[in-house]
């Protein structure tokens, strides 16, 4: 026979035992202690930062406001005081119950690395003035994306091929191989890729250069993962149809938009869309330059005396989402697309006739115009802001011979209308021009032609046949520079020659 006195002594010895656990986690909780393991501590009960969105993150000129979310209230005036940026980034703190929200007040500047810390401030009971105990020092860190350009290579291995050069790791990188001769081409918006148009030199066919669009990765990274430069991948060819001017469409640039014309219809000339796993598609949509709006849904694309604003989505191509019938062309969209840069050609005005006009225009049925001149408007691209226009224009300068276009840059004030002439160029010829996202400076080319060399000189000189200006001009060679453009700290612009022999420059977003 068993004894119940044997079966309660283990009882009453487990009893004992969660008696004495449950003691000691009470007595720990009353007295405050912390168990910490790798940073996390146990019964903790000063406040903490449960997350902070741009943590081990590459943030680019996307990206405008960060925030901090914290496990109770807090003082917002002791976090304020307390919250450090290294480097600094200005900006604007709002916020939204246990939420702070940290809104710059410019474009991160690119290739840095960034520290954020907060320690020592305290948490806020509701209905009480006394604040509480001090918040865990919270440190984390960042980075902005890479500074990076890349341009068509115009001398030696580098002629016809796309170069990729990357300023923060100061290494240059040539994306893609011998027997492709780059036409142009574009980032992605992550810019971890590039959509370009090439002439395969592999094709042999005497009728017509076959330009085809390819993708190529570049090795920046949208993140701290480490990507592959160079991994090519063909996506449009060319046998039925020629690939001209192309622009990326989508919200996420998924789309290519490309202007096409058949090789034995040359009426067969339309727009087509190429989505990706999808058949290509041909768009009931005529005319001549386009360009995609920021959002990515809509075309904007000359048509007969205007610009017409077309919806991307085969079902609503036949409806215009805007038409602006006195211009002739859009120049640029400003990052928020709620504002454009336009060209008036003033055919009709007699007092203005043989002029061109620049306006500005918005989505509040704003039109302005900045300028009025009698040589040309290159380009202009907006600030990040969308408050200021830098542009590319030409003054006509007549010789005893000839009529010279002279190329100068100026900044063009938005709301004062003010100009601010930045500098002048000796000469003009298909000049491309690409602002960088953080404001840092613009990018441009300077071509050498076949008819600035004397004939002895380019009969020695190794060229790429398919290097070719707008006007067919073959090009033996290309300079880039970089024009610093003026801030608070450096009211200066500043003009610097890259050594780097290439064209068609385009910052990285």
């Amino acid at each position: 026979m068993i004894s119940t006195n044997n079966l309660r002594e283990p009882i009453d010895k487990i009893c004992f035992f969660l008696i004495a656990i449950f003691s000691f986690i009470i007595v720990l909780l009353i007295s405050s202690t912390k168990f910490c393991y790798e940073g996390k501590c146990l019964f903790n009960n000063n406040p903490e930062v449960k997350e902070f969105s741009w943590q081990d993150k590459k943030i680019g000129s996307i990206d405008k406001a960060f925030y901090l979310v914290f496990d109770r209230p807090m003082s917002h005036e002791s976090v304020e005081a307390n919250l450090r940026i290294e480097p600094s980034l200005e900006g604007k703190i709002s916020w939204s119950g246990k939420r702070l929200v940290y809104t710059l007040e410019r474009v991160i500047p690119y290739g840095r690395n960034y520290r954020l810390s907060l320690q020592k401030a305290q948490e806020k009971f509701r209905g009480k003035e006394e604040l509480g105990a001090e918040i865990e020092p919270f440190i984390a860190e960042f980075q902005s994306r890479d500074r990076a350009f890349a341009y068509i290579g115009s001398q030696g291995e580098e002629s016809g091929r796309l170069i990729l050069n990357n300023s923060t790791k100061q290494n240059k990188t040539i994306l893609t191989p011998e027997n492709l001769t780059v036409v142009d081409f574009k980032f992605t918006k992550n810019s971890e890729k590039i959509i370009f148009s090439a002439v395969n030199e592999d094709n042999d066919n005497a009728d017509f250069k076959q330009v085809d669009i390819y993708e190529v990765t570049t090795g920046l990274s949208n993140d701290l993962t480490p990507k592959i430069p160079g991994e090519l991948k063909l996506i449009l060819n060319g046998k039925e149809y020629q690939n001209n001017q192309f622009d990326l469409a989508g919200e996420n640039q998924e789309i290519i938009i490309v202007q096409r014309i058949k090789h034995n219809d040359p009426l067969d000339f339309a727009l087509w869309k190429i989505a990706p796993n999808k058949v290509p598609e041909k768009l009931d949509t005529e005319g001549g330059d386009f360009t995609i709006t920021p959002d990515g849904k809509g075309i904007a694309i000359a048509q007969g005396e205007g610009i017409a604003i077309l919806p991307i989505e085969s079902e609503n191509q036949e409806k215009i989402i805007n038409f602006l019938p006195k211009y002739g062309q859009v120049l640029t969209f400003s990052n928020d697309g709620s504002s454009a840069a336009m060209i008036n050609f003033n055919k009709d005005n007699s007092e203005l006739r043989y002029t061109r006009s620049l306006f500005y225009v918005n989505n509040q049925g704003v039109e302005k115009e900045l300028i009025n001149i009698k040589g040309s408007i290159i380009d202009c691209k907006f600030n990040d802001n969308g408050n200021q226009l830098f542009c590319l224009l030409t003054e006509l300068m007549q010789t005893e011979t000839e009529l010279i276009e002279k190329p100068y840059f100026v900044a063009i004030d938005i709301q004062s209308g003010k100009i601010i002439p930045l500098v002048a160029l000796p000469k003009y010829q298909d000049i491309k021009i690409s602002v960088a996202p953080d404001g840092l400076g613009i990018l441009f080319d300077q071509l050498i032609t076949e008819n600035d060399l004397p004939k002895k000189a380019l009969k020695n000189l190794p060229t790429n046949e398919d290097l070719l200006t707008n006007s067919a001009e073959l090009i033996v060679g290309s300079r880039l520079w970089l024009l610093t453009l003026p801030t608070s700290e450096s009211p200066q612009a500043k003009l610097e020659e890259l050594p780097i022999s290439g064209f068609k420059p385009q910052w990285s977003p």
